[in-house]
């Protein structure tokens, strides 16, 4: 695998606890058996990048990015655009036409990321998130359709 492959599954659940807790504070990180019990839930899917993962569950015609992780010495070069390139593919292929995701409110590199390709925040909940320090962090609830337009045939329509 390149450095640039995004495959659906070349990571254990190890290997997703340890890169989940070099990137993650708010909200806490995933432990191994917490990525093992929900690799095994129906609708979930894995993307793997050398660098990175992202959990989906698709549920009927819904989607919900449930964490993605980025090694931090490889942030800010794609990956994480990549990874949800391939989640949204991903999604609609298992039939969903809208992905959901939380975010904590003060994560500004992934809200700005989760903008960039499409999100809009829909809602927030209050305190939602249990920081290290014992403070509780909102969480924003942002959502994407799926739905790919028609591109149009090059013909008057009649």
């Amino acid at each position: 695998m390149t450095p640039n492959d995004v495959t659906a599954s070349d990571m254990t659940a190890d290997d997703m606890a340890h890169l989940h807790a070099l990137c993650m504070q708010t909200p806490s990180p995933w432990g191994a058996d917490g990525f093992r019990a929900t690799l095994c839930s129906p609708g979930v899917s894995a993307i793997c990048h050398a660098h990175g993962f992202a959990l989906l569950r698709t549920v009927l015609d819904e989607a919900e990015l449930l964490t993605i992780a980025v090694h931090p010495d490889h942030q800010k070069q794609g990956i994480g655009a990549r990874l949800l390139d391939r989640v949204h593919q991903a999604a609609r292929s298992n039939g969903a036409v809208t992905c959901f995701l939380e975010v904590a409110a003060g994560n500004l590199p992934a809200t700005r990321l989760y903008l960039s390709v499409g999100y809009a925040e829909i809602a927030r909940r209050t305190a939602y998130f249990m920081a290290p320090d014992g403070h509780r962090q909102d969480a924003l609830v942002m959502r994407k359709s799926l739905v790919v337009a028609a591109q149009p045939s090059g013909y008057p329509q009649q």
